[in-house]
């Protein structure tokens, strides 16, 4: 089940609505939790038990580091429990990549695991295991009731891509939340966007990133076209799932801390990542970065930490060397930029440095999206003609024209334009009476979408 279908919108969330706001409060957090275990079983019904067995090998740690915390047995128990977390995680999400690869370097044939990629596995044990590690520095209460961490782990609305939400954020909202029209209605808006977001936008030129890689046409003009929609899709994909889940979240009495905050007008590529997916890079620098050392120790030992977190951020994203790539690729630009790069960037005008980094971010998609290095580097060199390549084909003018509308208004919508216009004076009494209006036919819109088109799913269940 996803947010935009038709059982979760007509069916599962109204009727978890419902029954959620019918309860007394005492009842809310079992409710949310039954929800949320249903919701998996739909995407997942063979591991929902191993949902279970991680929430409650979390849950039993966490006693035993709170229990011990004042001797050396509680780092002795947050590393065994980080070895079951990570361990199950590589066992279901990386097993298969390892074998891979043993079997091409050392020649030898050992036999894959037949074992599917569980969704969300990514998130919700980097939840498990800043909640154990929080614990552990005193940073967090232990939760005592297994039902409250269950729920925690498993909330439906952040629980298949995020954003990642760590205990602490929501550690007073578990036990009292509050519920107002006021943050209900917030919520309803902000799902609304982000359901638009992702059928009118994230799919729409989705559609367009897979008929280009499953053709044998190539042209410049066409890997323009390519890389620009591939960057917009992921965008607002995910930004989309992640403003559905803020706006869930609400609805419940949740306050979520945001994920994107507008990356493509990033003027570095070191503010592009304050920007984009910030619950993941901030999990790395709380838990990886800092607690190698960050870059209070030596150059080296700093440009060695740098490049453990983007390779371990690529790694995050799927078991595969283009991810390896990826966030291989993103370490050298920081380390480039923080070494002397930043200097210079802070003194040529603005416009520039947001050139420098939508280049830069564009064929960092283009090496996420690769299915091999000879299709990265043909993908990417064919950007400027490199191969005897044709300047434009018919078929590429065919679909700039068909898929122009949908890559400006991609365009705009990543930028605060139209954010800014509608926080002016001048224009707020206008907003406040056409919004309504506007989320209503979106809605009606994007639902029209789901009910007619195939193609639906999230970028980010791999992960």
């Amino acid at each position: 089940m996803v947010f935009s279908s038709i059982t979760f919108l007509f069916y599962f969330l109204p009727v978890t609505l419902a029954i959620y706001y019918i309860v007394p409060n005492k009842f809310k957090n079992l409710v949310l939790l039954i929800a949320s275990f249903i919701f998996y079983y739909f995407g997942e019904p063979t591991y929902v038990l191993l949902m279970a067995f991680s929430i409650l090998s979390t849950y039993v740690f966490g006693i035993l580091i709170d229990k011990n915390k004042k001797t050396q047995y509680a780092k002795v128990w947050l590393i065994l429990a980080l070895i079951v977390s990570i361990g199950l995680l590589v066992c279901f999400k990386y097993m298969n990549f390892i074998i891979e690869n043993i079997n091409l370097w050392l020649k030898h044939k050992i036999d894959f695991i037949n074992v599917a990629l569980p969704i969300g596995i990514s998130f919700y044990t980097f939840q498990m295991i800043s909640y154990l590690i929080d614990v552990y520095r005193g940073q967090a209460k232990v939760q005592k009731n297994i039902l409250k961490l269950a729920m925690y782990v498993s909330l439906f609305p952040q629980l298949i891509a995020g954003p990642i939400v760590r205990y602490t954020t929501i550690e007073n909202e578990i036990e009292n939340r509050t519920h107002t029209m006021e943050k209900f209605a917030q919520g309803i808006r902000r799902f609304i966007i982000g359901l638009a977001k992702k059928v009118l936008i994230a799919n729409v030129l989705g559609e367009l990133c897979t008929t280009f890689l499953k053709t044998n046409e190539i042209s410049v003009l066409y890997e323009w076209i390519y890389a620009i929609s591939a960057m917009l899709q992921i965008y607002f994909d995910f930004s989309g799932y992640s403003d559905m889940a803020i706006g869930l979240g609400k609805m419940f009495g949740f306050e979520f801390l945001e994920n994107f905050n507008y990356p493509y007008i990033a003027k570095s590529i070191t503010d592009f990542w304050r920007r984009w997916h910030i619950s993941l890079s901030s999990w790395f620098r709380d838990y990886v970065y800092i607690p190698l050392g960050g870059n209070r120790t030596s150059k080296i030992k700093w440009l060695r930490n740098i490049m453990i977190v983007w390779l371990l951020t690529g790694l995050w994203h799927g078991a595969a060397w283009n991810f390896i790539i990826w966030g291989l690729y993103f370490g050298i630009l920081l380390i480039i930029e923080k070494l002397f790069l930043s200097k210079y960037l802070e003194k040529i005008p603005k416009v520039f440095t947001h050139i420098y980094v939508l280049i830069l971010v564009m064929i960092s998609f283009i090496i996420f999206n690769g299915e091999s290095v000879n299709q990265i580097v043909t993908n990417i060199t064919s950007l400027v003609g490199i191969g005897n390549i044709s300047l434009t084909t018919p078929e590429s003018i065919y679909y700039f024209k068909s898929y122009f509308i949908p890559i400006v208004i991609g365009i705009i919508g990543a930028t605060p334009i139209l954010k800014n216009i509608a926080n002016t004076e001048k224009y707020k009494k206008i907003i406040n009476i056409l919004e309504p209006i506007t989320l209503l036919v979106l809605f009606i819109i994007s639902t029209s979408y789901i009910i007619d088109g195939s193609f639906n799913p999230f970028l980010y269940f791999r992960f």
